[in-house]
């Protein structure tokens, strides 16, 4: 009898996976490209490495801030489809309408979790940065 509206939940649910999928490798992309930047520059004493580390890690704050919004977007047309009734299921996948409800990107960006997370990996940063400045200032 719920067919086409479990189908349809079904779809976006799909979507909803996938930004939160999308987000969840951000965060590990995130941790091992500044590690990375971190060990070469360690490797040829170069700070500019470090200095290099700051864009990318600012790069996935932005596109996790991103998908987390896309995420919220979709929830919400999960939410209201639940609500309708079978007849009015259009199988539509368009969050857009729900965006005057949602908060915004850069809300979104600075939240909490996101600010805990992407905000300590710019503090390491800035640590790994000056005590490297601090080492080869005493050279």
């Amino acid at each position: 009898m719920f067919e086409k509206k479990l189908k349809h939940l079904e779809f976006i649910q799909g979507a909803i996976t996938r930004m939160a999928s999308n987000s969840f490798a951000l965060k590990g992309w995130s941790v091992v490209f500044v590690s990375g930047l971190f060990a070469l520059a360690a490797k040829d004493a170069n700070v500019g490495f470090i200095y290099l580390a700051y864009f990318p890690a600012i790069a996935f704050w932005i596109l996790d801030g991103f998908y987390l919004r896309q995420e919220k977007l979709y929830r919400a047309l999960y939410n209201s489809v639940c609500s309708r009734d079978e007849a009015s299921i259009d199988f539509t996948m368009d969050a857009r309408p729900f965006e005057d409800g949602a908060d915004s990107w850069f809300k979104v960006t600075m939240s909490t979790t996101l600010r805990l997370f992407h905000g300590t990996i710019i503090a390491t940063i800035l640590v790994v940065m000056v005590i490297c400045l601090i080492a080869s200032a005493k050279k």
